[in-house]
């Protein structure tokens, strides 16, 4: 390797980045350190040393032999290294270096959760390229999570995203919040109203009151009314109690009404007065009761046109959206699906201890790729189908995502059927290598560096 290397040009980035180089061999240990001169470049020849070293300084990016003593022949020994290092520095990116050829050292590698998985004998300027990549993934995971944590104290509990359209949306949400309007969430199913609503609601000067949330969609009409307002004992057969309403419960707190445009219209007209006069009437009440509570409602419908048709009363239109918010739906965002995705499955699979340590590449591109009809809900249940069943790294079939079928029947130029071409077998090649890039190299019949230009090509990366 020369003195204009991509590690060594730079030096400047990587100057504060922890590289652990784990080998028995000395030569090449030195040779690492000697190559690696713009990272803080540690070396170690067994496991517990290795062990040591990333409790006291947490790697960025480890380079792990498979071979160590005292098992130096086999792999038993760098394979239980490399667990036992994620398990200590979780966020390292461990690129597992052998000389062996068995392929399935490879898979066992990757589905412990390496990075990467390199076949010696050494190239230096390929093995440059890779630590250098790791080191920047690494570093722009580092980056979104000092983000989330700022997002965090600044936004909406429990909201991911690095989307401009959503940080405005948030912004509108902690202003509005510090008022006593109403407020209407408008979005597609699946986009996160509730947690919008909640957000409301915490933000407010009414956060150390109640939050009451009823689905109007979701309570046959005839029971509705009976949730929303309460009834008196003996007001219809079975109501042998006198029970309080969603209404009453909400009292110095906030009201929560999710798809209120399902609500019937002889309701709508009940839950205007009860808006405007701050009484309610339990169902077979002869007196009212004063209630003091914010109103949050959310749909997805549009409530504009269902007034146009008879369907939604307009008067509580203007009553309940005072103020309007807009969810964009996830298509419009594809950043925050990676994002959900990444944090949502290291939570899913800690909670069901599964071995799940993230996503292959090619289900990245994949889920930045599908237009999510569902929107969130659909993104976290297919993620927690795919966790189910995965073994290792989460890829696309466990999603049971794929690229679109292109029109058999449409023309395209030659150019754009040799792009077809190159990301369809990368794509393949990937996944069959399990994410793994010298197997899909290998499988492919290029090198290691034009499979990087394919990737950044195809925005596969």
């Amino acid at each position: 390797m020369t003195a204009s290397n991509p590690v060594t040009a730079s030096k400047t980035t990587a100057s504060k980045t922890v590289l652990l180089v784990v080998d028995d061999d000395d030569g090449i240990a030195r040779q690492l350190k000697w190559a690696f001169d713009g990272f803080q470049v540690q070396t170690c020849g067994d496991r517990p040393s290795a062990l040591a070293a990333a409790h006291k300084r947490t790697p960025a990016v480890v380079l792990l032999d498979l071979g160590l003593p005292p098992n130096a022949d086999e792999a038993t020994e760098g394979l239980t290294a490399l667990e036992e290092l994620l398990a200590v520095a979780p966020s390292a990116k461990v690129i597992v270096m052998t000389g062996q050829k068995d392929r399935s050292y490879a898979l066992r590698s990757v589905a412990l959760g390496a990075y990467d998985f390199y076949q010696k004998p050494l190239d230096l300027d390929e093995l440059g390229l890779i630590v250098e990549r790791a080191r920047r993934l690494h570093e722009i995971e580092q980056e979104n999570k000092a983000l989330q944590a700022t997002q965090a104290q600044s936004q909406i509990p429990g909201l991911l995203t690095t989307s401009p359209q959503v940080h405005q949306v948030s912004q509108q949400v902690a202003r509005i919040a510090r008022t006593d309007v109403a407020v209407l969430i408008t979005g597609e199913s699946g986009t996160g109203k509730e947690l919008v609503a909640q957000g409301v609601h915490a933000l407010s000067p009414r956060d150390q009151g109640p939050f009451v949330a009823i689905n109007c969609a979701a309570i046959p009409e005839n029971l509705l009314e009976s949730e929303l307002f309460g009834h008196e004992k003996g007001a219809f057969t079975g109501a042998h109690k006198t029970t309080i309403g969603k209404v009453e419960q909400a009292h110095k707190g906030t009201l929560f009404l999710d798809e209120i445009g399902e609500m019937p219209m002889a309701l709508q007209a009940k839950m205007l007065r009860v808006l405007q006069e701050r009484m309610v009437e339990r169902v077979g009440g002869r007196t009212g009761v004063a209630v003091d509570f914010r109103l949050v409602a959310a749909t997805n419908r549009d409530l504009e046109q269902a007034i146009k048709t008879g369907a939604f009363r307009e008067d509580l239109f203007y009553r309940i959206g005072e103020a309007v918010v807009t969810i964009p739906p996830l298509r419009e965002r594809p950043e925050d699906a990676m994002l959900i995705a990444q944090r949502f499955l290291q939570s899913w699979a800690g909670e069901q201890g599964l071995n799940c340590p993230g996503f292959a590449p090619e289900a990245m591109s994949a889920i930045m790729d599908y237009e999510w009809p569902g929107n969130v809900r659909e993104l976290q249940s297919r993620i927690k189908r795919a966790a189910a069943v995965a073994d290792g790294r989460v890829t696309a079939a466990d999603l049971q995502l794929a690229a679109p079928d292109q029109d058999r029947d449409a023309v395209v130029s030659l150019k754009e059927a040799r792009r077809h071409a190159e990301l369809d077998a990368t794509r393949k090649a990937m996944a069959a290598a399990g994410g793994n890039l010298s197997e899909a190299a290998r499988l492919l019949e290029v090198s290691r560096p034009r499979l990087y230009q394919l990737l950044d090509e195809h925005g596969l990366r």
